[in-house]
């Protein structure tokens, strides 16, 4: 009889996955305009202030905020219009009191105002001349030197993931380059005999191979790079030296298939003799996906995948991804999509063990509702009908059909 394993919980074998891991992460030095989603390897500090010169946010007119005080509908100020600040340039014009200069969203305050009044509290009654109708404090509608960004202040921290707007304000502060992680590579390799390439037409009892793929994308949305090695049937000699092929050629390693307990299951054993320390949990409370592997190997992270889709898509989802996020020196992740709904049907559960339901999301009366999508861990389109995954806790006995629950989006 095959010796059962032992398991540990999520958290316990993510941590102690994690002990294990090279603290250093390889860096580059790439163009800021490609590195979004990228993870940052420094800290980039402004060489200027932002603005760097005061600047309008309104269009309207620069004027010394002392010279509208007062001012109403009906007993406006009145000034005298001076010139106009040029746009993509320094005025040559000067406000000097009882005076304004015609001025643009972002145009730069000429020497002598402090102040902005939008052109909606203005009337013309002269070329010359304007009335003000609202009075305005120093600094209204002015963006001061430095407002945004003071010279020598850091603006984003080492391991933090480039969003769009990231990406927009190192450009603002003339960062053309930057020094990232390195995007890991992963290497994946499919087994057993019964696994085909997705071209072929499966005889009986074969099927297409699936955990290549939704691996790559899962490996690909993290940031990392996948490495599909191929099918390897269920020959031990064969398996350790493909798995160590890709692993020398790769920073990490996945193998699909193989970690149930079962005289053809060799992953374990194939891992074992891949490094040091090697396999660290064998077996991991949650459903689907018990029968996982994780394991470092020469300080690489190596992982045994259920070859069940669903069950290798939640273990990939819980493991792989932070792993890879990991590897890129970021700590903390982007915050994954996550929505409130109301649980459309009863979902038992086991006290001791994390349970992952799929569930499609179905509007109703304004009201997101929870519609668990049941199928066993070998059924791929459980997995394309759903939106996400409902997570039930691990000391939870299931969860009642219309109770508010916490969706985790695909």
């Amino acid at each position: 009889m095959p010796e059962l394993f032992t398991v540990l919980t999520p958290t316990d074998a993510l941590r102690k996955l994690f002990d294990h891991l090279r603290a250093a992460v390889p860096t580059e030095t790439i163009d800021t305009a490609s590195a979004l989603k990228r993870v940052l390897a420094e800290t980039p500090v402004a060489a200027n202030p932002l603005p760097s010169f005061a600047r309008s946010t309104m269009d309207g007119y620069a004027v010394r905020a002392a010279d509208t005080y007062g001012a109403t509908e009906a007993l406006p100020a009145y000034l005298t219009v001076s010139g106009e600040s040029p746009m993509g340039q320094a005025p040559s014009i000067e406000v000097g009191p009882g005076q304004a200069a015609i001025i643009h969203t972002g145009g730069m305050l000429p020497h002598g105002a402090d102040a902005v009044v939008m052109i909606e509290r203005t009337q013309k009654t002269t070329e010359r001349e304007i009335e003000v109708m609202r009075s305005v404090a120093p600094g209204e509608n002015v963006l001061q030197i430095g407002e945004d960004v003071k010279a020598g202040e850091p603006l984003l921290p080492i391991g933090h993931w480039l969003r769009p707007q990231d990406i927009g304000g190192l450009m603002a502060m003339g960062i053309t380059r930057i020094k990232v992680a390195q995007r890991p590579r992963v290497g994946i390799l499919a087994t057993g005999d019964e696994v085909i390439v997705p071209q072929a037409e499966p005889q009986p009892g074969q099927v297409r191979d699936v955990n290549t793929y939704t691996i790559s994308g899962l490996v690909e949305q993290a940031g990392g790079i996948p490495q599909p090695g191929g099918i390897i049937g269920d020959d031990f000699d064969r398996l350790l030296a493909a798995a160590r092929t890709a692993l020398n050629q790769a920073d990490a390693l996945v193998l699909s298939a193989g970690s149930s307990v079962s005289v053809r299951d060799m992953t374990s054993n194939v891992i074992d003799q891949l490094g040091q320390p090697g396999v660290l949990a064998h077996g991991v409370s949650i459903k689907p996906g018990k029968p996982t592997i994780l394991a470092v190997c020469n300080g690489k992270p190596v992982f045994g995948l259920p070859g069940n889709p669903v069950s290798a898509m939640v273990v990939g989802d819980l493991f792989i991804t932070p792993t890879v996020w990991k590897m890129q020196g970021c700590d903390r992740p982007p915050v994954q999509n996550r929505i409130k709904a109301r649980l459309s049907h009863n979902v038992a559960s086991v006290p001791g063990r994390v349970d992952y339901i799929q569930v499609k999301l179905i509007e109703r009366d304004g009201e997101w509702w929870a519609e668990p999508v049941f199928g066993k861990s070998n059924l791929i389109f459980t997995l394309v009908k759903s939106d996400g995954m409902l997570i039930i806790p691990i000391d939870a006995n299931g969860v009642q059909a219309g109770e508010i629950v916490e969706v985790k989006m695909f």
